[in-house]
């Protein structure tokens, strides 16, 4: 599976942005998907997941309620709406497939594919 993410920009703080993730091959309907985000000098940090049947969505503290994961198996693509962004929202995000058991959804090992990054910024 290859991976690209895009849509990322520059928006005010309280703004929405949405961003996404194409994905390549057949076998885009058995994995799980997830974004992951990265601020420079600190590790990568769960922001959402969706299970390959799109019927769980799971989200970290941090961004539960403004964020909102979803997939299109027609165009093998996923989302992440994010609304009411923050400051500390900015970072590059990637997205990611794999199947982690749910012990491991929320780290980063748990995931076999990822994509590039795409990076928002949010100004105060």
């Amino acid at each position: 599976v290859q991976l690209q993410a895009s849509g990322g920009g520059l928006v005010q703080a309280g703004g929405s942005l949405r961003i996404s993730c194409a994905a390549s091959g057949r076998t885009f309907s058995r994995y799980g998907m997830a974004w992951f985000r990265q601020v420079r000098g600190k590790e990568r940090e769960f922001v959402a997941a969706v299970r390959s049947s799109g019927s769980n969505a799971y989200y970290s503290d941090s961004v539960r309620g403004r964020f909102t994961i979803s997939r299109d198996g027609a165009k093998n693509t996923i989302d992440l709406q994010m609304n009411s962004l923050k400051p500390e929202d900015t970072a590059v995000y990637y997205c990611a497939a794999g199947n982690p058991i749910l012990s491991f959804l929320r780290q980063s090992s748990g995931y076999n594919y990822w994509g590039q990054g795409t990076l928002v910024t949010v100004s105060s």
